[in-house]
């Protein structure tokens, strides 16, 4: 759509640093579906424009962990006891039904739902468990997915497998290599746990990460163990291996289970090592601690709050959904960060914090911060909200892509239909 379009009184997170006016409030003008200009709100704006009216507005989201190849899973699984080794058996046995068609189905509702709150940027683990040399059949089905939702939402492939995978410094290799085959779309991975710690796996599968070009998104210490050692391992070897800004790791539970003198020495090295981390706070809350008939008292977080003030980029994500690893689940990226606001008691959640579901460059360094001139004009809108009580009431909420509303929040706006003049005109 190439109709110029200008929004007007938009309430911008902080964090943008995008011009204002007196009271706060943006206006963008778009053309071509970029974003030509952002600038403080005009006394008098064009007679076209789109009235705001001090709406949030917020760049598209990013879901920077996800496990699209599991979703939607928990309703045929029965009864699973609690806790994370307890769901990794139940997933294990449902994988033996699999087929393509479940895989692309499933994962298909997901990328749905994820396109509809407004995510442009999605990445997705994907098990593997298969012997060497072969691949599992889910893998190709999501990086086919990926290549369809090509301009529409961005997606990274990670293969999450074991670390003993990785023993073999020839196997280690071997996997990077097939990986990197898929670099459009993938990142090379790992779970990284007590339950089977390989310090020399560990070490082959971040130098084979380097020396094959290839990104890292590592499964971290998702337990409530003290002695816990793989983040700070990684943050080694990202140093002794030039992977500085290249490696994501992903859960970190332990660090909330040590002695905070230690923990805190272990981010310093993280901030050093350029580690981004991401937390789950959906799934980390329900399998940490947990056990049955037991109220759960550690609350399985990563220390997020610690991790921003040493300047840790730190994004929130969705992870499981509807799985046995988490029953519920809507790949709405302010869903986690609401409930990450209330279970790390974070302060100022639209003004900073929501950078934490809409910084690509956290996830990737190096892509730039959004909502720059130029850009895409990919942004949501949230009538609804408030700066104060924000992310309550997120829906009813506005997709704007390339400068279209293509929000399905009213059944009868079709896709790519003229952007509507207030957001009353489009609820209603």
């Amino acid at each position: 759509m190439n109709t110029p379009v200008y929004l007007h009184g938009l309430r911008l997170p902080a964090w943008l640093e995008a011009p204002r006016d007196a009271a706060g409030l943006t206006d963008i003008s778009i053309a071509g579906g970029r974003i030509a200009g952002l600038l403080p709100s005009a006394l008098h704006a064009p007679q076209e424009a789109w009235q705001a009216a001090g709406a949030l507005a917020l760049p598209a989201l990013v879901d920077a962990h996800t496990h699209l190849d599991k979703t939607f899973t928990r309703a045929r699984l029965g009864d699973v006891p609690p806790g994370l080794l307890n769901a990794i058996q139940a997933m294990m046995r449902d994988q033996s039904v699999w087929t393509e068609t479940d895989v692309r189905e499933r994962a298909g509702q997901g990328l749905q739902w994820a396109w509809e709150a407004g995510v442009g940027r999605l990445r997705t683990h994907c098990d593997w468990r298969e012997p060497t040399g072969r691949v599992p059949m889910a893998w190709p089905v999501l990086l086919e997915l990926a290549e369809q939702w090509r301009g529409r939402i961005d997606i990274d492939c990670v293969n999450l497998a074991p670390l003993p995978y990785y023993a073999s410094r020839d196997e280690a290799w071997r996997l990077a290599r097939r990986i990197a085959r898929d670099a459009d779309y993938a990142c090379l991975g790992a779970f990284v746990h007590t339950s089977n710690w390989q310090a020399d796996a560990l070490g082959h599968l971040v130098r084979a990460a380097a020396d094959t070009g290839l990104r890292l998104d590592l499964h971290v210490d998702e337990e409530l163990a003290p002695e816990a050692v793989g983040l700070t391992t990684v943050a080694r070897l990202a140093r002794e291996t030039g992977m500085q800004g290249r490696i994501v790791c992903g859960h970190a539970c332990a660090l909330a289970a040590m002695p905070r003198d230690r923990a805190l020495r272990i981010l310093d090295d993280v901030a050093d090592a350029g580690i981004r981390l991401v937390c789950l706070p959906a799934t980390n809350l329900l399998l940490q601690d947990a056990r049955t008939g037991h109220t759960p008292r550690m609350r399985g977080l990563t220390l997020v709050q610690e991790a921003r003030e040493r300047g840790i980029p730190v994004l929130l994500a969705s992870d499981n959904v509807q799985d046995p690893f988490c029953a519920s689940g809507s790949y709405d990226p302010l869903d986690a960060l609401g409930l990450g606001a209330l279970a790390a008691q974070l302060g100022d959640v639209f003004d900073d914090w929501s950078q934490a579901v809409c910084r690509r460059d956290w996830l990737d360094a190096g892509a730039g911060a959004p909502l720059r001139a130029g850009d895409a004009a990919d942004l949501i809108v949230l009538p609804s909200s408030s700066r104060a009580g924000f992310p309550s009431r997120a829906w009813p909420r506005l997709v704007l892509r390339r400068g279209v509303f293509v929000s399905s929040v009213s059944a009868d706006m079709p896709r790519e239909a003229p952007y509507p003049r207030t957001p009353a005109d489009h609820i209603h």
